[in-house]
């Protein structure tokens, strides 16, 4: 973990309360925390930084939740979605490079929330100061940080049967990876002090935390109050296995969020409800497409709404 993300860190479990974190130290190189811990003086919880990884999940059982993201198959089609078109794969969509062109240079920090193995992460890095991408998937992150560290990250992708295929992926120059990082933590308890970030991105995630309200306030807490962009983008396959029916944003005939996720979700930016202030203004939404690859004849095809906002 980069020393710079001590000014910024909070403890995730004192929320709403702000606590800066203590950190203790034992293995650096250059920067970089490779071992050692941060603590909370206020409720006493311990967050360990374990090779270079910083963990900031604040109740037991967050990862339950998302065990099969910790598997190699799923890391590996995560990877072929987020990767395979820099590698000239004529069956790879062009998503990441359709929503990274949706964000403008700006000065500051971005944090990309949900950021799996780490695309996006990399594109708003090349657009700012410094990028962070979270996520609860340790599998994700270290494979993530992997690509950042080494400048190269090699990975198996199913053929047919137990036929594999080895491919490598290499960082584009203009991706900055030393301006990088990421780190395990619960998106619905951000460890970042508020109005820190220019640029905020949420893909694919609102329809797989058990409190996507809280999601959006969250990202709406970390995000300066001007001068912001926000990126959002998601299916909506509202699922009853990881999110209770009263908490969906759509996909209801009654309730408060009845109707469309999309529709809800622009009205919650722009301030209905009074759940996110300040509010933002939507610049532009649309739809962008992408896909996940099981293995060589199998390919699921997604397509996900976006709505891209300012403030």
């Amino acid at each position: 973990m980069k020393l710079q993300l001590l000014d910024i860190l909070i403890c995730p479990a004192c929320l709403p309360h702000e606590i800066r974190l203590s950190p203790r130290i034992t293995t650096q190189q250059g920067n970089d925390i490779l071992c050692g811990s941060l603590h909370c003086r206020q409720c006493g919880a311990v967050y360990p930084v374990e090779d270079g990884i910083a963990a900031f999940i604040p109740h037991v059982g967050v990862e339950s939740v998302h065990n099969r993201y910790e598997t190699t198959p799923l890391v590996s089609a995560y990877l072929w979605s987020h990767y395979a078109d820099l590698l000239g794969d004529p069956e790879a969509g062009p998503a990441y490079r359709e929503w990274s062109g949706l964000l403008r240079e700006h000065p500051g920090l971005a944090l990309d929330a949900g950021c799996a193995v780490g695309r996006l992460t990399f594109e708003m890095a090349a657009k700012s100061d410094f990028a962070i991408g979270i996520d609860n998937s340790r599998a994700f992150i270290q494979t993530a940080r992997t690509l950042m560290t080494h400048g190269r990250l090699s990975f198996q992708v199913p053929q047919e049967g137990v036929l594999q295929k080895t491919l490598t992926v290499y960082p584009p120059p203009a991706w900055k990876p030393q301006q990088v990082e990421f780190i395990v933590g619960d998106i619905q308890s951000l460890p970042f002090a508020s109005r820190h970030f220019s640029a905020v991105a949420s893909l694919n995630l609102i329809d797989k935390v058990p409190r996507p309200l809280k999601h959006l306030q969250e990202m709406n807490r970390v995000a300066r109050a001007h001068r912001a962009q926000f990126l959002f983008s998601d299916p909506f396959s509202w699922s009853e296995e990881i999110t209770s029916r009263k908490h969906w944003l759509g996909g209801t005939p009654e309730g408060p969020f009845r109707g469309r996720g999309m529709d809800n979700t622009g009205s919650l930016l722009t301030g209905h409800g009074g759940h996110l202030s300040p509010a933002w203004r939507i610049d532009t939404t649309g739809y962008v497409w992408w896909k996940i690859r099981t293995h060589s004849n199998h390919f699921e095809l997604i397509r996900s709404g976006y709505i891209k906002a300012e403030r």
